[in-house]
């Protein structure tokens, strides 16, 4: 029996932009033809990007992806493409709509400028960032096809991920290879859960298995792509890249014959892994909403140098403005090590003196106190806002984490800004992430981004004569392992301190927590990397009595 040669297009589309999606997958596909492929695998929801939330309510909407995928296999045929398999992800009309959804998670066949079959994903995720049993009506059947005499089933992510419906017809159906599409978002540790996710399937039910997977930016997740391939044994055959577009290319003759064909990837290490999703995320949440550029406000301190860092990767230094705001109280080393890192980066940078417009502000205002302090805060938002609307920059808020999870901020102060890259990144982990950026360059040959004592002094708002975070916050080794048990694994106050926590402390952290929820409402996106992020997977009442 000769093999099959298959492709897998691991794609970066972008939602709602079907002229310019099919584009990519007619380009890709052209690219698999050349590679001699007769079959090529593209993600979940790829001719309209992923998730189009309630985008999947709407006739219009699924009438043009409809529309959308008959022009695509028209213009498939037209491009001599006509021999090829594609397997496109899709949103179309229901077979059965409800009174509430309309539409299905589908996968289409082309093949000879028709649309051969389609696919309606069965499971439906409904936890942690995905609600798509909300917008979407769930399938029923099993799709297979025939080529050069092996037999294929087409599934879409959450399916393997449940026993029963497709994944128990896989083996009655005698499927050589699974073919499976997803729109899986990135988070720490997933690379191996998936893999063995999809071992276990390929062992349990007699297939082999490709796996290909979106990558890219959306709106606050970040797909990884990191697509591969598993034989009938569950052994690994080939890899794509993380975090970049990539077609991945093997040939297959039997469920326990596949060899590669394009060359296979090896995965991030873990701190790679995520300076490169949170890379990704800021990239194409700039370019997708129409930026071409980002101001942020550089202090000298560890956040703001990690922000800025991050965009210099994602979006080149003469794209990324850096505003030193130094007032009465800031230290010299914040403007130097400010500098510095604009120096390092070659980002550009200026300086806004604040004392003026903060003494013209408090003969009016007379405040004092902490509303004095945090009016220096409103005064640099002002600023940072001010430059953005002259210049059309998009501004980045630098809080992270930790702070985030106890209102360490100031609300339209620090806070502001469109987009807050470092958003979901733990301060233990920030510092984690500037000691890697800088080892990367120095092994590059490149001068390490970050200035060495803005990872090494302590953090400060400087809003007042020698303040530093530690004055109003525990140690933040302490603070960020309370909080990774009471925000990410839901522990109570009780049995956080059933594991050595003081009692005093720990109740004094999720008090914090729980009163600054209507902050955080408020704050702007960021891209996620843990398992569970501020924002839609966790949403919690503002007005809520219970402690």
């Amino acid at each position: 029996m000769p093999a099959v040669r298959v492709a897998m297009a691991q794609i970066n589309p972008t939602v709602g932009d079907l002229s310019g999606n099919s584009a990519k997958i007619l380009d890709f596909a052209k690219h698999a033809q050349e590679s001699g492929a007769q079959i090529v695998l593209f993600p979940e929801l790829a001719l309209t990007g992923y998730p189009i939330e309630d985008l999947a309510l709407s006739r219009d909407f699924l009438s043009a992806s409809e529309a959308a995928l008959e022009d695509l296999a028209k213009a498939a045929d037209e491009a001599g493409l006509g021999k090829m398999t594609l397997v496109v992800g899709y949103p179309g009309f229901a077979e059965n709509p409800t009174s509430w959804a309309i539409g299905a998670n589908k996968a289409a066949l082309i093949t000879g400028g028709k649309i051969s079959g389609n696919y309606a994903k069965h499971h439906l995720p409904n936890y942690s960032v995905f609600d798509e049993y909300r917008v979407f009506v769930p399938g029923r059947n099993l799709l297979t096809f025939e080529s050069n005499g092996m037999k294929f089933a087409t599934v879409i992510c959450e399916d393997i991920w449940q026993s029963g419906g497709p994944v128990a017809q896989i083996s009655a159906s005698k499927v050589d290879l699974t073919l499976v599409l997803n729109g899986s978002p990135f988070e720490t540790s997933k690379t191996d859960s998936r893999l063995e996710l999809v071992q276990s399937l390929a062992k349990a039910q007699g297939t082999a298995v490709a796996y290909v997977n979106l990558v890219g930016g959306q709106d606050d997740l970040v797909f990884d792509g990191n697509s591969f391939v598993v034989d009938i044994s569950g052994k690994g055959i080939i890899r794509a890249r993380q975090f970049s577009e990539d077609l991945c290319v093997f040939d297959i003759e039997s469920q326990s014959k596949i060899a590669p064909v394009s060359k296979t990837a090896e995965p991030l290490k873990p701190h790679q892994q995520i300076w490169e999703a949170l890379v990704l995320g800021l990239k194409d949440y700039v370019a997708k909403n129409g930026f071409k550029s980002v101001v942020l406000g550089l202090s000298g301190g560890i956040d703001s140098a990690v922000c800025a860092s991050l965009a210099v990767d994602a979006l080149g230094a003469s794209n990324v403005f850096g505003v030193g705001m130094p007032s009465e109280y800031s230290s010299e080393h914040s403007l130097t090590d400010a500098r510095e890192l604009a120096q390092n980066t070659g980002l550009i940078y200026s300086e806004q003196p604040i004392e003026a417009m903060v003494d013209s502000a408090m003969g009016q205002l007379n405040l004092d106190g902490l509303a004095a302090e945090n009016l220096q805060a409103r005064i640099r938002a002002l600023i940072l806002m001010g430059l953005s609307n002259q210049n059309g920059h998009l501004v980045l808020t630098t809080g992270n984490k930790s702070e985030l999870a106890v209102g360490y901020s100031t609300i339209y102060g620090d806070s502001v800004g469109g987009f807050a890259p470092i958003k979901d990144v733990e301060k233990s982990l920030v510092w984690a992430l500037a000691k890697h950026r800088n080892e990367m360059a120095a092994i590059a040959g490149e001068t390490p981004p970050i200035p060495e004592s803005s990872i090494t002094k302590a953090p400060s708002a400087e809003l007042r004569p020698g303040q530093t975070d530690q004055d109003s916050l525990p140690d933040y080794a302490v603070l960020d392992q309370i909080l990774e048990l009471h925000i990410e694994q839901r522990l109570s106050a009780s049995e956080i301190t059933s594991k050595g926590f003081d009692g005093a402390l720990v109740d004094s952290v999720l008090k914090l927590v729980k009163n600054s929820e209507w902050k955080r409402r408020q704050g702007a996106i960021g891209p996620r990397i843990t398992k569970l992020a501020f924002g839609r997977e966790r949403r919690m009442p503002i007005s809520n009595g219970w402690s």
